[in-house]
């Protein structure tokens, strides 16, 4: 069932995109926020045929409980634009999609997560300041083919697990690390290096940079 409400969503987003990915079209960046803030851009600004499935914006995540509003844009900090342009462009290329799983993040969300699993090894502790994720300078994505169908990345999103780690082998088939394989050589020609605990997870320039602390609202 999870894996179906999944593919509905996607399907939804292919459907609505489907114009737009035949010729895809980088329109300007639209930059959101109070003034004064780093400035966040949606994603779907940039990316008119990226697929994006919040997880968080449902209760399909490691919680079981919705943590976005149902209707959130996924934001990214304005200096990522460029960089996810070219690593979608290096993907278009070869049949396949970028599907974006979680961008900016707030701080109030970081806390429930923490309090949940409490390791760093797979939620990071938060401070009294933003970085990665909660500054915008993060993503969490995953690869589709042309029609919106995930592939075999060896693991769901947010397993915490060996397995779920970039460069694992045990337990993972030679498929499913081909296409991390992929995913990696992709993102890191838009220079985002990936975090070697997750193999979703690809931080842009800046992002272990400690800055102050994000209010935005995702909707």
């Amino acid at each position: 069932m999870r894996a179906f409400r999944r593919f509905a969503r996607i399907r939804y987003a292919l459907v609505m995109g489907a114009v737009l990915m035949a010729t895809p079209t980088i329109a300007a960046a639209e930059p959101v926020g109070s003034a004064g803030q780093d400035r966040l851009v949606d994603v779907r600004t940039v990316l008119p045929d990226a697929l994006i499935d919040l997880r968080y914006a449902t209760a399909d995540n490691f919680l079981g409980v919705r943590l976005y509003p149902p209707d959130a844009r996924c934001l990214v900090h304005e200096s990522l634009t460029a960089g996810l342009v070219e690593s979608a462009k290096v993907l278009r290329a070869q049949g396949n999609r970028l599907v974006f799983w979680d961008c900016y993040r707030p701080h109030e969300v970081q806390v429930r997560m923490f309090e949940a699993v409490s390791d760093p090894a797979w939620v990071a502790r938060p401070g009294n300041f933003a970085r990665s994720h909660t500054a915008g300078r993060s993503v969490d994505v995953t690869l589709s083919d042309e029609a919106g169908a995930l592939l075999d990345m060896g693991t769901d999103f947010d397993e915490f697990s060996p397995r779920a780690k970039a460069f694992a082998t045990e337990g993972v088939g030679a498929e499913a690390q081909a296409n991390r394989a992929r995913l990696r050589t992709a993102m890191a020609a838009g220079g985002f290096t990936v975090y070697a605990g997750e193999w979703w997870h690809f931080d842009g320039p800046g992002a272990q940079v400690q800055r102050p602390i994000l209010d935005v609202a995702l909707s």
